[in-house]
C-alpha cells in the first residue's frame, strides 16, 4: 500500500516584531491561511495520522491552526528540531524515523527545505507557477510514497497536487439546520467554554475574577474550545492560562450565554471550578491580568457580562446551602 506525505509551509510570518527568527510569529493573514488549509484538507478527507512540526513559532503555530481546523487534537503534534533549517538531508533523516504502519504524515516546515525535498521525491523538474514559486507560504504539497518511509531515493515520490491556501474560500462553512453558513472563523471558535473558579477560605465562598486581556475590566476564564477537548478541559486549560490556577471542573454547566463576535453569535457553557492550586505570581505567564479573590456578592458587581452573575449567585446557594 502507498503512502502519502503531505508537505506544509508555515503561513506568512510578521517580520514587524524585533524578534530572532526562530520566534518570529505568524500573522493574523498567516493563521487564517493555516485554518483554510485545515478545513480543507478535512473536506477532501485528507487527515493526517501523524503531525511532524518544526518547533519554530511560526511553524508550530502553522500546525496546531491547521490540525485544529480539521477536528484533530493540536497536542498530538510531534516537535522535531531538525526540521527547523533543515535541508534535504535533514528532512530525509526525520522520514526515515516515522514508525512504519502510519500512512499519511503532514510535515510543517520551511523552505528552501520543503521545495528540495518536493523536487527530490518527484524527481524531475517541476513547472514553476508565472510567479516562480514552488512552495510560498501557507502551501500544501501532496506526494505519494512507495511503501516506506525509510530510504527514500530521488524520483521515488509522486507530486499528486500543490494546494496554496491564498486560493481557497476566504470563509469558513458553519454547519446548522439550514444548510452552509459561512463564517469568519472556523466553526469551532464559536463553541467556547468558561469556568468560574472558586475555594472556601476560613469558611468563607470565595470567586475568582482576572482582569481582561486588555485589562479594561473583570472577567472569568473564557477561550474557544479545542475541537478535539472537551468543554471542561478546555475550560480548565483557559483557567490556568488566563488565571493562574488548577482546578476540579464540574461536570454540569451552570448555563449557558452568547456574545457576538467574528460576524457571528459565540454560544459560552460556563462551568464551576473548585480550584485546588494557585500557580505563583512569578510563574503565571498571565499575571499582567491581575487576580482578585471576591465574595460572591462582590465578584456580581465586579464581572463585566451580565449573564454571569445569576450563574454566580447560583453558585453560591449550592455550595453555601
Amino acid at each position: 500500500m502507498s503512502r502519502e506525505l503531505m508537505l506544509f509551509r508555515h503561513g506568512k510570518s510578521d517580520w514587524s516584531e524585533q524578534v530572532e527568527d526562530f520566534a518570529r510569529p505568524l500573522k493574523d493573514r498567516g493563521k487564517r491561511g493555516a485554518q483554510r488549509m485545515g478545513v480543507w484538507l478535512q473536506q477532501q478527507a485528507l487527515l493526517p495520522d501523524l503531525v511532524i512540526s518544526s518547533p519554530a513559532e511560526r511553524a508550530i503555530t502553522t500546525a496546531q491552526k491547521a490540525t485544529k481546523a480539521m477536528g484533530l487534537d493540536a497536542r498530538a503534534i510531534a516537535r522535531d528540531r531538525r526540521v527547523y533549517a533543515a535541508r534535504l538531508d535533514d528532512l530525509l533523516k526525520v522520514l526515515a524515523d516515522v514508525p512504519a504502519e502510519t500512512r499519511r504524515v503532514m510535515l510543517v516546515g520551511h523552505n528552501p527545505g520543503l521545495e528540495e525535498l518536493t523536487e527530490y521525491l518527484e524527481g524531475k523538474y517541476i513547472p514553476l507557477p508565472s510567479d516562480g514559486k514552488l512552495l510560498p507560504t501557507a502551501t500544501l504539497a501532496v506526494i505519494e510514497l512507495p511503501d516506506s518511509w525509510d530510504d527514500l531515493k530521488a524520483g521515488d515520490g509522486q507530486l499528486i497536487g500543490i494546494t496554496r491556501a491564498s486560493i481557497l474560500p476566504k470563509k469558513f462553512p458553519f454547519p446548522d439546520h439550514k444548510g452552509k453558513e459561512m463564517r469568519d472563523r472556523p466553526a469551532y471558535y464559536y463553541n467556547q467554554s468558561s469556568v468560574i473558579p472558586y475555594r472556601m477560605n476560613d469558611g468563607q465562598l470565595e470567586i475568582l475574577v482576572v482582569r481582561s486581556s486588555k485589562c479594561k475590566h473583570w472577567v472569568v476564564p473564557k477561550g474557544v474550545s479545542d475541537p478535539a477537548t472537551s468543554l471542561q478541559a478546555s475550560a480548565a486549560k483557559e483557567a490556568f492560562e488566563e488565571a493562574g490556577v488548577e482546578g476540579e471542573v464540574g461536570e454540569q454547566a451552570l448555563g449557558s450565554y452568547k456574545y457576538e463576535k467574528w460576524g457571528a453569535d459565540c454560544t459560552v457553557q460556563v462551568y464551576p471550578m473548585a480550584v485546588n492550586k494557585i500557580i505563583p505570581e512569578a510563574s503565571w505567564e498571565e499575571n499582567h491580568r491581575g487576580r482578585e479573590w471576591l465574595s460572591p456578592k462582590l465578584a456580581m458587581k465586579r464581572v463585566k457580562q451580565s449573564e454571569l452573575k445569576p450563574m454566580i449567585q447560583a453558585l453560591a446557594e449550592q455550595l453555601e446551602g
